[in-house]
């Protein structure tokens, strides 16, 4: 009779202990695991954002030597997004104006590019409207498509089809003689304040053709930002390009973009943390050696329209500052701990119905025992026969039915109907044999 609770109990003893061996195997895992791999997108080989990769990648493994950083090849800025789409990558190097990733959240601003437009000292060209017609060189390099795209995009600005500008693809050193024999008009270069091809372009056309080249300032910057918001004004300083003469002559503002780190909006946010926190720590480290990294920042945090939102995870660091392990892990303890209180809530009412259930038919075994015992005191003998078939059955239903507390009960109702049944047929016997009548029609008699 105790068998439905025994197997209840062996059940909740097997799920705790399947509880614990699971809680113990992720314990060892996070406390014994060797490393944790973090994919990340290099950029198309040969531009900044990979040589950039790379030193990001020496300074973070060198920090974090339980952290092994995987680097994933891409051909181009936009694979590099849809890398991050598909689930390839935990980060992913992407550029403001090449196809933000639907599923992309921002972690950090690496870099703010300048979209240079340079002329000739001697070019009346004074605005992006005056390239109708004309040849724009652009210096050939990963970007090349991505930068030839964004003029596209500022043409049609200005009501400008793409191909009312022709498009000349030189190396950089070579955009100054295609300017000086009038090959081209003007060049596009993207690069920062710094190092990059909009200073080698500069350099070239200075070389060329014997003067300081200008750049157009774009005074309409705020408005064209506004319609397409994949862009930023761009503040360039006197001199930011070139010295001596000076490119440009006084601080211009023109159209930028910025590279950015995303990460999948489905990163743990104390992961994010954690990341965008070591990005930030190491930037002096980052710097040693690339220069590049000396304009990684964090977003802003009050920009109301991000173009891509920041992590919320890294969001928290930036609102907040630091917090300790438990306030970050907080949320993850509720959502796990809730479902697993609920879980046991569950298993416990499951146990107890089962209990009660097996309860019930324990008792309904004792009573059938005693009930054959009642009804065998006034059986004839044809009846007596079918209720010690029942009585077999009853006994068989009842051997290692319960646990050992409630033995007793069993071997005591036992014992009871196998003495009324061996009184009833003493009784039989006597009464055939002391009137030579048949049994079957002998009167009911006490045991």
């Amino acid at each position: 009779m105790f068998g439905p609770f025994a197997k209840s109990r062996a059940l909740a003893v097997a799920m705790a202990f399947a509880f614990l061996l699971a809680a113990g195997a992720l314990a060892a895992i996070y406390f014994f695991s060797p490393h944790a791999v973090l994919r990340i997108t290099t950029g198309p080989e040969g531009g900044q954002a990979h040589r950039f990769i790379g030193a990001f990648i020496k300074v973070a493994e060198a920090r974090h030597p339980r952290i092994r950083i995987k680097p994933v090849t891409v051909d181009s800025l936009r694979a590099s997004a849809e890398a991050l789409e598909q689930g390839k990558v935990d980060l992913a190097v992407i550029r403001s104006d090449v196809h933000l990733p639907a599923n992309g959240e921002t972690l950090v601003i690496l870099r703010h590019d300048a979209m240079a437009f340079i002329t000739p000292h001697h070019s009346d060209i004074s605005g992006l409207a005056d390239l109708f017609g004309q040849t724009v060189a652009i210096p050939t390099g990963p970007a090349q498509d991505d930068n030839s795209h964004a003029l596209d995009i500022l043409l049609s600005y200005y009501d400008i089809t793409p191909e009312k500008v022709k498009r000349l693809f030189l190396d950089a050193g070579q955009i100054g003689d295609a300017i000086a024999n009038k090959k081209a008009a003007a060049a596009l270069a993207v690069g920062p304040v710094g190092p990059g091809d909009v200073v080698a372009t500069v350099a070239s056309i200075a070389h060329a053709t014997k003067g300081a080249p200008k750049i157009l300032a774009f005074d309409d910057a705020d408005a064209i930002v506004k319609r397409f918001p994949i862009f930023e004004s761009a503040d360039v300083p006197q001199g930011g390009f070139h010295a001596g003469p000076d490119v440009p002559g006084d601080d211009v503002t023109t159209i930028g973009v910025n590279y950015r780190f995303a990460v999948p909006i489905t990163m743990p946010d104390i992961v994010a943390n954690a990341i965008g926190r070591s990005i930030l720590a190491a930037k002096g480290q980052f710097m040693n050696l690339s220069p590049l990294a000396g304009q990684i920042e964090a977003p802003d945090v009050s920009d109301q329209n991000p173009l891509l939102p920041i992590h919320p995870g890294f969001a928290d660091y930036l609102n907040n500052g630091d917090q300790s392990f438990f306030d970050q892990a907080q949320r993850y303890l509720y959502i796990v701990g809730i479902p697993l209180s609920v879980g046991a809530s569950l298993l416990t009412l499951l146990v107890s119905t089962w209990s009660a259930r097996g309860a019930k038919k324990d008792r309904d075994a004792l009573r059938r025992l005693v009930d054959l015992a009642s009804d065998a005191s006034s059986a004839d003998r044809a009846r007596l026969e079918s209720l010690e078939q029942e009585l077999h059955q009853a006994v068989a239903a009842s051997v290692g039915a319960k646990g050992a507390g409630d033995q007793w009960k069993t071997a005591l109702a036992v014992q009871h109907a196998m003495r009324r049944f061996e009184q009833r047929r003493a009784v039989l016997s006597a009464a055939a044999g002391a009137e030579g009548g048949s049994p079957e029609t002998s009167p009911p008699q006490s045991p």
